[in-house]
């Protein structure tokens, strides 16, 4: 992701335009105080979501406690979620800072939550850089949404 998509300023970056869509276009899950979760729209697995800061911030130093504190409980709950939707065997939670650590959108900071299965990798992976996700993100954003509200009020 280079130019306008990896969220260079916050007219342009695919995060900050994440939260003015509506609908399912968005791909936007649930939405907090200072934080959103949204899909992954290019998903390395069933269930990819990111925990993303309304603020167009890079780094975790930009960040207010307030917006620390509604990372990491957005980032529990979408745990939650991804656990009761899909029970995956694991998951990769974590963020790339900075371009050269491997962030596709280096500009606002996102946590990564993503669900893996016992031998998950396959070969198309390897050979040609492609991705088989079975699952589009409609029903992806249908099944998770309303297991992210019954959540908000348990939790």
């Amino acid at each position: 992701v280079t130019g306008a998509a990896a969220g260079k300023s916050g007219d342009d970056c695919v995060f900050c335009l994440a939260r003015l869509l509506e609908g399912q276009e968005s791909l936007v899950v649930t939405l907090g105080t200072t934080c959103f979760v949204v899909l992954n729209r290019y998903p390395y697995n069933n269930g990819h979501l990111m925990v993303v800061p309304n603020r167009h911030i890079g780094t975790l130093a930009e960040a207010t406690p307030k917006e620390l504190t509604e990372l990491m409980s957005l980032t529990r709950r979408a745990e939650m979620v991804l656990t009761t939707a899909y029970q995956p065997h694991g998951m990769n939670v974590g963020m790339n800072l900075g371009r050269s650590a491997g962030a596709g959108v280096p500009g606002h900071l996102h946590m990564h939550l993503v669900p893996r299965w016992e031998g998950d990798t396959n070969f198309m992976t390897v050979v040609g850089s492609t991705r088989v996700v079975p699952e589009e993100l409609p029903q992806t954003l249908a099944k998770l949404t309303p297991i992210f509200e019954r959540l908000a009020e348990e939790v």
